[in-house]
């Protein structure tokens, strides 16, 4: 085949050179929209990023984050060349050496640490929410599954949440933003679109100017909360119990749909029996809200149709996640609002393609596996055999993860040989050993798969590689092939993996990508749940109560566990995506001061005013910025922006520092809104 090259869109000429061109491609970054892009490229440099109107869902508009992404492509902070260690670790002082020197340097601390303890005592950390199918487990995954490495689980995000969408529905293709303005009510739950996935507002106030009433819940005020027929604002961590106390409303009152859960699913009576303790005041006493408005909430849902529940990432992040997004997802199937266009749960549309990695020719091996959300532990207390090598890439664990001064302790670890395969200096890429220079999805090819709406683009590189940046699959390969684990007819490198990949593909999706279009999923673009898709569970029924996941929860499926707060720590600190970052990509970028949210009863109950400087603490750690009150967030409640760096707090902490390492009850996953904390003026300390 022809490698899909880089065409100006009106002209066919390559984007490089000195005249002016505009070059499409797509967003790969973790949001659920994933925009087509056309980028303005002049002497080979990016000069504005803009929208394109490929993708009929994102229609020519982008967030403001990814207009500003040429800043970090050529922003101070960019890796442009492999470097070593010169000074004390998190210095940030490095010395340049070359390509080959940096492969063989990785290649010989990987074989010194196999012989010495095992391949085992090397860790790969990664995430790549921002990736796509070429960027993420692909001949990195193979590298590591033949060298024996300890695996990873990924889990620091969607965990909970995929847990429970795989476990009821098989993760069934969901509802997608075209669909909305079908709807006859609209609940957005634990979801802001206006920081992350912004596409789906319009679709949202469409449905309002044709009738629908809109719920939020969520702790805060969102921009789309002040325009809600109601707004609940429950305490974190309590969703599983308004949710419970739905079902209890629908199953009680005669709005569940008998014969839909009699056909269509397993396990409804024992998910019956569990709801039953949760009456509306409980639930409302619970969750911190008024038991008025939690019943309109629930007469609301049940008279409605056709009802849309858009089931987002924010109520998995406690102790309680995997059972609120549980409860959640099963509220279409007991109250029958399947079936009908805009009716349903919309939530990732991740699976929806069907793409299994076959090209990938390494089963998985019985090695140890690390919960990623316990770095800080690998770090420091494992010892069977101890983590000696850390090679961190698509991710920013010194920013983003759990336990963040546990972690900073172990990057310190002068015995420790870490590699960071980035794009710019990040706070993780500080303590490396070893930096690798990554390009961005300007410089290389990815696959964009939208996740909120349902579409596949080819991402095609608009520029060259800024310094001596390289993508995943050249490096991977390279060092698979130092290493002697890569055979030899196998992709090893960027442009032989995305043929191998288009190659595998189904012709139905493969042949639009290499013709510059985007393919049609099996489902299509607005699948009718129930109608055009059903679950892919083993009996195409919706499991309500799976018993392998009710083994596996502390406390089993359909429950809630109390509150960890405390007299002394009685604040519950959340975290919630903002309007700047992509989780912690683009933090590096200048940015007015980090602010602590508060409502003005929490802060006149502890002497605090506008733009005091406030110390946030508890056992784990503290952060240090200034204070803004208002009432856009409810009482006890408090908020830090998601993906913040150290630099943008007072003392190089971020709320990762004072977030404990526990997971969720399914998945594994972070339990970043179960931080309990106090707030004191920093004068005062």
């Amino acid at each position: 085949m022809t490698t899909p090259g880089k065409p100006d869109q009106s002209t066919g000429e390559p984007a490089l050179g000195g005249t002016t061109t505009v070059v499409e491609t797509a967003c790969p970054l973790d949001c659920p929209d994933a925009c087509s892009l056309a980028v303005t490229v002049k002497q080979g440099k990016v000069v504005t990023i803009d929208g394109s109107r490929k993708n009929p869902v994102t229609d020519g508009y982008i967030c403001a984050k990814v207009r500003r992404f040429g800043d970090r492509v050529y922003g101070p902070d960019r890796l442009l060349y492999p470097a070593v260690r010169s000074g004390r670790k998190g210095s940030g002082q490095f010395t340049r050496i070359t390509w080959d020197e940096a492969i063989g340097l990785v290649a010989s601390r990987f074989e010194k640490a196999k012989a010495e303890a095992g391949a085992e005592s090397i860790l790969p950390y990664s995430y790549g929410g921002s990736n796509g199918l070429l960027t993420q487990d692909n001949i990195d995954a193979q590298l590591w599954r033949r060298y024996g490495t300890s695996r990873l689980a990924r889990t620091v995000c969607a965990a909970p949440t995929g847990a429970a969408n795989a476990a009821l529905y098989g993760k069934m293709s969901s509802v997608t933003y075209q669909d909305y303005p079908e709807a006859a009510l609209i609940i957005l739950w634990g979801v802001n679109p206006s920081a992350s996935g912004i596409h789906i507002i319009p679709f949202v106030r469409e449905a309002q100017k044709r009738g629908a009433k809109l719920i939020v819940i969520d702790p805060r005020t969102t921009p789309l909360a002040k325009s809600a027929d109601v707004h609940l604002p429950v305490k974190a961590g309590t969703d599983v119990a308004v949710a419970l106390a739905m079902h209890r409303y629908l199953f009680a009152n005669g709005h569940a749909d008998e014969a839909f859960l009699r056909d269509h699913t397993t396990g409804a009576d024992t998910l019956r029996e569990r709801a039953e303790p949760w009456h509306l005041a409980r639930a409302a006493e619970v969750a911190g809200v008024d038991a008025a408005a939690l019943e309109t909430v629930a007469r609301m849902y049940a008279e409605s149709s056709p009802a849309l529940i858009r089931c987002g990432w924010g109520l998995e992040r406690n102790r309680n996640g995997g059972n609120a997004a549980m409860s959640v997802l099963a509220l279409p199937a007991v109250g029958g609002k399947f079936g009908v266009r805009g009716g349903g749960y919309s939530m990732s549309n991740s699976a929806s393609w069907n793409i299994e990695r076959t090209w990938i020719d390494a089963p998985e091996p019985a090695t140890r596996i690390v919960n990623m959300n316990h770095l800080g532990r690998a770090l420091t207390e494992y010892d069977d055999p101890p983590v000696n090598v850390l090679f961190v890439y698509n991710c920013n664990p010194a920013a983003t993860v759990p336990d963040q001064r546990r972690i900073i302790k172990g990057l310190e670890r002068e015995d420790l040989f870490t590699v960071v395969f980035e794009q710019v200096m990040t706070d993780t890429a500080l303590y490396a050993d070893l930096l690798l220079p990554n390009t961005t999805f300007l410089e290389a090819y990815d696959f964009a798969k939208g996740y909120g709406p349902i579409s596949l683009d080819l991402g095609r590189p608009v520029i060259d590689a800024v310094g001596e940046a390289r993508p995943n699959a050249d490096v991977f390969g390279e060092l698979a092939a130092r290493l002697g684990v890569l055979k030899s007819n196998e992709p090893s490198g960027e442009l032989d993996l995305m043929v191998t990949v288009l190659n595998t593909l189904p012709d139905r999706i493969s042949e639009p990508l290499r013709e510059g279009a985007m393919p049609s999923p099996p489902g299509g673009f607005t699948p009718v749940q129930f109608v055009d898709v059903f679950p892919n569970t083993p009996d195409n029924k919706v499991n309500l109560f799976p018993a392998a996941l009710d083994a596996s929860a502390p406390m089993g499926l359909y429950q809630y566990q109390p509150d960890p707060e405390t007299a002394r720590y009685p604040l519950a600190l959340i975290s919630p995506a903002s309007e700047r970052t992509i989780s912690s990509t683009l933090g590096e970028l200048a940015r007015p001061d980090v602010r602590l949210l508060m409502h003005p009863d929490d802060a006149r109950a502890r002497g605090l005013e506008e733009n005091d400087v406030v110390r946030i603490f508890n056992d784990l750690g503290e952060v240090h910025c200034p204070l803004t009150v208002a009432p856009s967030i409810r009482p006890g409640t408090i908020s830090l922006p998601k993906g913040i760096w150290r630099r943008s707090t007072r003392n190089n902490s971020t709320g990762t520092a004072l977030v404990p390492d526990t997971l969720t009850d399914l998945g594994g996953g972070a339990c970043f809104n179960d931080a309990r904390v106090q707030v004191a003026s920093l004068a005062n300390a």
